[in-house]
């Protein structure tokens, strides 16, 4: 009987063995889980930011500003603009 209650006695440190390091391995994940969360809100965050400013960027009044005054562009006179028409779609 003496045999069985060692066999026994050692299974269930084992299994505490296991239980403590699926607890340890749980609590791991699940900080590395709170801190992805955080770093995919920052970007989000930064998504946005950068959404918001390349609308800013590519404001077609603001592009039209910086070719006159930067690159000293005009509009082509009247008699230079000709406009074609597309053929009829099928």
């Amino acid at each position: 009987m003496s045999r069985l209650n060692v066999v026994l006695a050692l299974v269930l440190v084992v299994c505490a063995l296991a239980v403590i390091q699926a607890q340890h391995r749980s609590r791991t994940y699940f900080v590395e889980l709170e801190r992805l969360k955080k770093e995919a809100h920052g970007l989000d965050e930064q998504w946005g930011q950068l959404k918001l400013e390349q609308s800013t960027w590519a404001n077609p009044a603001r592009v039209d500003a910086l070719a006159r005054t930067r690159l000293g562009l005009v509009a082509p006179p009247p008699d230079r603009v000709r406009i074609e028409a597309l053929p009829d779609a099928p």
